[in-house]
């Protein structure tokens, strides 16, 4: 994926406050989530959304063995990490970079995260949860040091298991993620006005943070 498209709107990366990369869903596009922007405000902030090529980070379901979804799931991971070091190297640190994903894409922020787990602005998987088959034992390394970690979805999701989201809130916390769980009863698959001033809140709470 060294490639991959970039969308981009909100502040230029030298005058930004704080940066978020945004990870739209299977057969999404990186302007669909990117619009999402549109309804937090915050121009100081610097919104990237890569495109997947060919409309998906990898190929199966996020439940499916690990190993089916390489070498897609690795280069989809080195994606988001080369837009870490990118921001990065425009002196916005890890504290100031939130990752956002929806569905897919919020699978991925949740494992780019996990995988390198270090303190991020905040970490938001909405639909979403770790990547790995039932029964998977994740084994992380490192710490969240209490990165705020928000898990939205839905009771009935009909491609996130109740269970997943569940244990994925609970493995987060364990590398030392600060989550906050919400289910909405019947909502489906799809992003909500609570969670998105959820967001809002967060990215207030970077942007505004002291250096």
């Amino acid at each position: 994926m060294s490639d991959i498209q970039i969308a981009r709107s909100g502040a230029r990366l030298e005058q930004a406050k704080a940066a978020v990369i945004m990870l739209h869903g299977r057969g999404a596009t990186a302007e669909s989530i990117l619009s999402m922007a549109d309804g937090l405000g915050h121009p100081e902030i610097a919104y990237i959304a890569p495109q997947a090529p060919g409309f998906t980070w990898y190929p199966y379901s996020f439940l499916t063995p690990i190993e089916r979804n390489e070498p897609a799931l690795s280069q989809a991971l080195a994606a988001v990490g080369n837009l870490v070091a990118e921001l990065n190297r425009a002196s916005l640190p890890a504290t100031r970079i939130v990752l956002i994903g929806f569905s897919q894409g919020g699978c991925l922020a949740l494992e780019y995260a996990a995988r390198n787990a270090q303190r991020y602005g905040a970490v938001i998987g909405l639909s979403a949860g770790l990547i790995g088959p039932p029964g998977i034992a994740w084994s992380y390394s490192g710490s969240l040091s209490g990165t705020p970690v928000f898990l939205g979805c839905s009771d009935v999701d009909p491609h996130i298991p109740l269970a997943r989201v569940h244990e994925s809130a609970e493995a987060l916390r364990e590398i030392g993620g600060e989550i906050t769980e919400r289910i909405y009863p019947g909502m489906g698959h799809a992003i909500n006005e609570d969670e998105m001033k959820w967001i809002e809140r967060a990215l207030a709470g970077v942007a505004n943070a002291r250096a």
